[in-house]
């Protein structure tokens, strides 16, 4: 494959495309979280992850669980917990069963946060999919986005 090959064009043009869709879904959707419950997108994110722990067996997401979950380096959502902790929104505490493991867990102020911010959240990415589906070269990505039926 060269540079110039069709093939490899019209991966970097696919590419491009979902790049730029997803951007304007993240934009879209971190100016209503801002503006309406003073959260970005990437601590709703976190809250709604860590809301959904449960006391079960792996229940309990590790750091670099989250981090994954979330799409951030270690260090970053170890400053993005902190963070949030100070808001009130988290609390940290030992693993019971292992005492270098440490937890987080979303406090009942950050749960009443999230359920405040998630009909923002899902009305804004409803808004930016409708935006986007206008556009030909990302309505095909569009229809692919609303025809998963990905497990939470």
């Amino acid at each position: 494959m060269t540079a110039t090959d069709p093939a490899l064009t019209a991966l970097a043009q696919g590419w491009c495309a979902l790049s730029l869709l997803h951007g304007r879904i993240e934009a879209h959707i971190e100016r209503a979280l801002q503006a309406k419950h003073d959260l970005s997108m990437r601590e709703y994110s976190l809250l709604d992850v860590l809301s959904r722990q449960h006391d079960g067996e792996g229940g309990h997401l590790q750091m670099r669980q989250v981090a994954d979950a979330v799409v951030l380096s270690q260090s970053a959502t170890t400053r993005l917990v902190t963070r949030l902790e100070d808001r009130g929104l988290l609390a940290r505490y030992l693993c019971p069963t292992d005492r270098r493991g440490i937890y987080t867990n979303v406090s009942e102020a950050g749960l009443t946060l999230l359920e405040e911010a998630r009909p923002t959240n899902d009305t804004a990415l409803r808004e930016a999919l409708d935006a986007a589906a206008a556009n030909p070269e990302l309505a095909p990505l569009v229809r692919v986005v609303e025809s998963m039926n990905v497990p939470a």
